[in-house]
């Protein structure tokens, strides 16, 4: 019997991968669960319950437990966790020590939740981190020294901004609008403009592969079923990336003034460290056609998506289980080095 892994979770509302050290990322799954609502039993995480997601039989519930960056059902989120830990470590007699990725926005209240859902899940220890932190270290910025970078973290449900200088959060912004607001605004513009009711999944797909938040060169154009407002009968419409831009306006614009809200906050030393380093995206939010062409119009400063943008925040935790046997018994989180009883 060997000793547990340390293991690294990115406990996303869209996704959940885990980093088990020595590996890497072994896991990377929707952060969906289906169970049966007469026995509330569990019957599939993951891949397979998202494939169920709005195409489920009564009894049958596809439930997605965390809602903008936060647990939204504890049970579920402990039960997915605790499959999930399962399927990585195996059935080990020790318990793992886990990193938890959580979004810098967090409240006391729901960083208890999840270290409670962890070692719920079967966890030794749970310590946290933030989700800019973890993307930052991802997309190997070395987070130690004392020169200012920002990461723009989009993910399914919150973007985390945050200024990183020292290995800390110097300022920052967690707000609940990222992919999954993004389609929604896909769903309401194609009810609105088109009289046609998408799916959130459909919504999704047009996201990936027409939606765009800066004027494209050339405008890509997708047909889209789903079903018309008017007659109730399916109906085919066609959607350029130019609508799209239009869809997306709001919570784009959303994320723009939170962006610019942090940048006016920080420090005058930082804020040039930040002009000559640029600013990084990470999360998969950041890959919507465009988005760092906007950021470096709107800011005026470089901005470039992190080689691995999907992967960066579940690298950088499992890069900071490295630094888990030098720190001081109390710390869970990570990134903020308070002491919590």
């Amino acid at each position: 019997m060997s000793m547990a892994k340390d293991i690294g979770i990115d406990l996303g509302t869209a996704s959940v991968l885990v980093f088990v050290k020595g590996k890497g990322i072994v896991l990377n799954e929707p952060s969906v669960v289906a169970l049966d609502k007469n026995t509330g039993k569990l019957l599939k995480v993951g891949t397979e319950a998202q494939a169920m997601l709005g195409r489920t039989p009564g009894n049958i519930v596809a439930i997605r437990p965390l809602r903008e960056g936060v647990i939204s059902d504890y049970d579920m989120t402990e039960k997915m966790l605790k499959e999930f830990i399962h399927k990585v470590a195996g059935v080990s007699f020790f318990k793992p020590r886990v990193i938890i990725c959580v979004p810098s926005g967090i409240t006391e209240v729901e960083e208890r939740a999840v270290i409670d859902a962890g070692i719920q899940a079967g966890a030794r220890k749970v310590y946290l981190i933030e989700e800019p932190v973890a993307a930052a270290i991802g997309a190997g910025i070395d987070i130690a020294k004392p020169d200012g970078h920002m990461v723009v973290d989009i993910g399914g449900g919150t973007a985390d901004i945050a200024v990183i200088s020292l290995s800390g959060v110097v300022e920052s912004a967690s707000i609940k609008i990222a992919g999954d607001q993004l389609n929604e605004a896909v769903v309401k513009y194609m009810r609105r403009k088109h009289n046609l009711l998408v799916g959130e999944r459909t919504a999704e797909e047009m996201k990936k592969q027409i939606g765009c938040v800066f004027p494209k060169e050339e405008e890509e154009t997708m047909d889209v079923k789903g079903r018309c407002l008017l007659t109730g009968l399916p109906k085919v419409v066609t959607v350029s990336s130019t609508e799209m831009m239009d869809a997306f306006e709001e919570p784009v614009e959303r994320i723009m003034e939170a962006i610019h809200a942090v940048l006016e906050r920080t420090p005058p030393e930082l804020v040039a460290d930040i002009s000559t380093n640029g600013i990084i995206m990470t999360g998969g939010g950041s890959l919507v056609a465009g988005f760092d062409k906007l950021v470096t119009a709107r800011t005026g400063i470089h901005t470039e998506i992190a080689e691995d943008a999907i992967s960066c925040v579940a690298l950088g935790t499992g890069k900071s289980l490295d630094s888990l046997n030098n720190m001081q018994d109390g710390t869970m989180n990570l990134s903020r080095r308070k002491q919590m009883n």
